[in-house]
């Protein structure tokens, strides 16, 4: 058509072809600039793959990767966007179907605590194939491709839980380990570093590993039916906190280890189980900084991706004892953090 119009007009055809080509250019120009406004140039979107919202050990780890997004936006001068993707419930089949939708929402980088490392290589694999820098936090899949691991030396966390716990029983006694969820590689680390630990205490008896679903009320259920079929039970080491949170199990929990005087040693120490250790309940807690594992995971994808450096594979986390002694300094760091519903008595504290 355009041919037989230049044929008859060639100054209409010419100013047809002239045409075209400006809404063309036009076209072009507006897609450019609408590419450019959803991606500024140096821009970074981080998918976040935590275990689980129903765990708020991962609710504070997504506070500070927000907090690193934004402190990093300002020294980039590009933003660094976090796309939170973690499942209501720990399902590994679900994260393996989140890092395949990071993909499709073209990320640049994935952070992701891998709820069973066999489930989630492939699709981290796959990732990194497609071009994603994938970084794992907290629970490892190690022979996956990913760049590099923040989280707790597993033998280190097993003797310090065990020391503990050896103090407040005298080195003797029968014991239980809570361990949560079985198909999560880091959890299993830590009970088989606390067997391993607790080896070397010969008055020392573990009696089973309990697993459970991972939420404070199935923890605490499982923990009051566990010692109400060993009545000789003396102890436990928990590799989680999950029952010392709120839950509605919670006032038994706090009635049973009233009345039996069971020995508790556990980690992590969120606002909700500082309780526990004001009371004397669980006279020490041991706090993975959780906050940190968004916040560092993402200045280090942030390292990496953008600013294109060299970053360890395995990066430690470092465990804080906490106690009566440093509960008010525990109490205020949590705040600074963001953390609400802190006793305002533990803020006082020194």
């Amino acid at each position: 058509m355009t041919g037989l119009v230049d044929a008859k007009c060639p100054s209409v055809g010419i100013l047809m072809r002239r045409t075209f080509c400006v809404s063309l250019a036009s076209m072009v120009l507006v897609m450019t600039g609408q590419a450019r406004a959803q991606a500024p140039r140096g821009s970074l979107k981080i998918a976040v793959i935590a275990k689980s919202e129903a765990n708020t050990v991962f609710v504070a780890a997504r506070r500070g990767a927000e907090a690193a997004a934004q402190e990093q936006s300002a020294r980039l001068g590009a933003p660094v966007e976090i796309l939170w993707l973690t499942p209501p419930r720990e399902d590994p089949a679900i994260q393996a179907d989140r890092v395949a939708q990071a993909v499709r929402e073209r990320v640049g980088a994935i952070l992701i605590s891998c709820s069973d490392s066999v489930v989630l290589t492939p699709a981290i694999n796959a990732a990194v194939d497609q071009g994603v820098a994938v970084m794992t936090f907290d629970s490892d899949a190690p022979d996956s491709k990913r760049f590099a691991f923040y989280g707790t030396d597993e033998t280190d966390l097993g003797d310090k839980l065990v020391a503990t716990l050896a103090e407040q029983l005298g080195a003797k006694g029968k014991i239980a380990v809570l361990a949560g969820n079985p198909n999560a590689l880091n959890l299993r680390k830590r009970a088989e570093a606390v067997k391993k630990a607790a080896a070397r205490y010969p008055g020392l008896e573990i009696v089973e590993v309990v697993h459970h679903l991972e939420t404070p009320a199935d923890a605490a259920a499982e923990v009051l039916k566990f010692d109400a079929a060993h009545p000789d039970l003396a102890g436990w080491v928990m590799v989680g906190g999950w029952p010392l949170r709120h839950s509605s199990q919670t006032l038994a929990l706090i009635q049973e280890l009233q009345t039996r005087k069971l020995k508790v040693v556990a980690i992590d120490a969120l606002p909700e189980q500082l309780i526990y250790v004001e009371k004397g309940l669980v006279p020490v807690l041991w706090a993975q900084p959780n906050y940190m594992w968004g916040k560092v995971g993402v200045e280090t994808i942030v390292d990496k991706v953008a600013r294109k450096k060299s970053v360890p594979e395995r990066i430690r986390l470092e465990l804080v004892r906490v106690s009566r002694q440093n509960l008010g300094t525990w109490a205020r760091q949590l705040q600074a953090w963001g953390f609400t519903g802190i006793p305002a008595e533990y803020l006082k504290l020194e």
